[in-house]
């Protein structure tokens, strides 16, 4: 339970400070919230199956420890590039412009659209793929962290599209951006610390 506790809260803290929170939020203001939702859910669920399986694998071929280092290294490097070069704002607004040609099909292509586009962009470099497999390597059970980063997802997602249109009115993209370095320092730092302590 302990596990599961923390797989769900640190993606779900990380998931509301990515790329794919980003694109969550701009499309529930733009499309009903609740095909938003069921397009982040199938997205997400069918993104960790994908990672948690890279990661079962990853983990009978390299140590554990090495993981969590390169894991690690990777979410503090993530979260300063992120924030220096303003990336995800590009992305996302790419594939708002490809979901705009789907909006006037109806809704069944927009969240056919949503849900390929939102699992490529979640696919292509994601700093809650880097957790996801930080976690595999750390409990060594696929079904506790599937089963914690779908929760977590599906929160992040309830939360982003519930109140996308409120929410984008408080949060400025600076603000996101620095709460993002944040989240990704604290994670990253925690990672490599534990495996020099050996905790």
């Amino acid at each position: 339970m302990g596990a599961l506790v923390t797989v769900g809260t640190a993606i779900f803290v990380a998931e509301l400070t990515d790329k794919d929170a980003l694109l969550l939020l701009s499309l529930a203001t733009k499309f009903r919230a609740r095909i938003v939702f069921a397009a982040g859910v199938v997205a997400f669920a069918i993104t960790s199956a994908i990672i948690v399986t890279v990661g079962h694998f990853l983990v009978d071929y390299v140590p554990v420890s090495w993981i969590t280092l390169a894991g690690g290294t990777i979410m503090i490097s993530y979260g300063i590039w992120s924030y220096l070069t303003n990336q995800d704002s590009d992305e996302t607004a790419d594939v708002e412009r490809k979901l705009s040609g789907s909006a006037q099909k109806g809704e069944a292509s927009v969240f056919l659209s949503t849900v390929g586009l939102l699992a490529l962009l979640d696919l292509s470099g994601d700093a809650t793929e880097v957790l996801t497999i930080l976690f595999v390597a750390r409990f060594q059970n696929v079904v506790i962290v599937f089963t914690g980063a779908v929760l977590a997802l599906v929160a992040a997602t309830a939360v982003e599209t519930t109140i996308g249109r409120k929410l984008s009115n408080i949060l400025s993209t600076t603000r996101i951006r620095v709460f993002s370095l944040c989240v990704f320092l604290v994670i990253g730092a925690a990672a490599i610390i534990s495996v020099l302590l050996n905790i």
